[in-house]
């Protein structure tokens, strides 16, 4: 059933209790993705590796994330089965605004509310997706970052996720989305899946799991050959949908932090819950 926001309009559907028939979801997922493999490989070259280690089953791929394009990239690039959800987008209503519509009419996102009260829900709707045998991707930092060969620092949602359902945690690095020009070459590393299973969703096993994370995905960034910056059309594409207020006159000198402050406890800790990423 629908996860009704505050004012009763739907934010969510959990998979396993989708009210649309399952092969209209399945036509628009698919046709989704059909468009932006078209335009993608239109537009850029792409490099895949690794892809041969991606589980068969539920995971969860934390990504890094260098510009607006990466989750159109994951849909273009990933294999069509398990289907694709991504973490995001920050919203508490998907019904406003034409780019949350689509997102909700394609039903492939798991849009989350920052308030602290309604993490706890955002943290159970990630953990519903792969309990229905889906992929969750992740952008671990929770924001865009500057440069395509350093990882900020990651929020501890991937981990908790994939502790909490079980499956095992993936490291992908996507690079070339960080400045967009025609033909340049995107490239998209897959890295070991991690197991979770028998871990406990702890803050010390999902700092340990975070680290570790951490310290794969800042190796796999590095060695992207291509950074250099386009020209007037190219930036300007680069810029359209990118979300840095940190640049605007009226922000701080400094990034802020975009991971809002977790509830003050998850089912099945011992301790305050790690908190959720977002995703732009």
């Amino acid at each position: 059933m629908p996860d009704p926001a505050e004012d009763g309009r739907p934010t969510f559907v959990d998979p396993a209790h989708d009210p649309i028939p399952a092969w209209r979801r399945t036509f628009r997922y698919h046709l989704m993705r059909s468009f932006l493999w078209f335009v993608l490989r239109c537009w850029f070259r792409f490099w895949l590796e690794g892809f041969g280690r991606l589980p068969r089953g539920p995971y969860v791929a934390c990504i890094n994330h260098p510009g607006w394009l990466d989750p159109m990239v994951v849909y273009a690039t990933w294999p069509s089965s398990p289907r694709v959800y991504v973490y995001g987008p920050r919203e508490d209503d998907m019904t406003v605004g034409a780019k949350n519509r689509l997102i909700d009419w394609v039903g492939s996102a798991v849009p989350f509310d920052p308030r602290k009260a309604r993490l706890l829900t955002s943290a159970k709707r990630a953990v519903a997706v792969l309990d229905a045998g889906r992929v969750l991707v992740v952008a671990g930092e929770g924001r865009l970052t500057e440069d395509e060969d350093v990882v900020l620092p990651l929020n501890e949602g991937p981990a908790f996720f994939a502790i909490r359902a079980g499956v095992p945690l993936v490291a992908v690095a996507i690079n070339g989305t960080r400045w967009l020009r025609f033909g340049k070459t995107i490239r998209v590393r897959v890295g070991e899946p991690i197991a979770t299973t028998g871990l406990r969703a702890d803050r010390e096993t999902v700092g340990a799991l975070t680290d570790r994370l951490q310290a794969t995905l800042g190796e796999m960034v590095l060695g992207y050959p291509d950074q250099a910056v386009p020209g007037p059309f190219g930036r300007w594409l680069t810029e359209l949908f990118a979300e840095r207020p940190w640049r605007t006159p009226e922000a701080p000198a400094a990034a802020p932090e975009t991971a809002a402050d977790p509830p003050e406890a998850l089912p099945g800790t011992d301790d305050a819950s790690p908190d959720p990423p977002g995703m732009r």
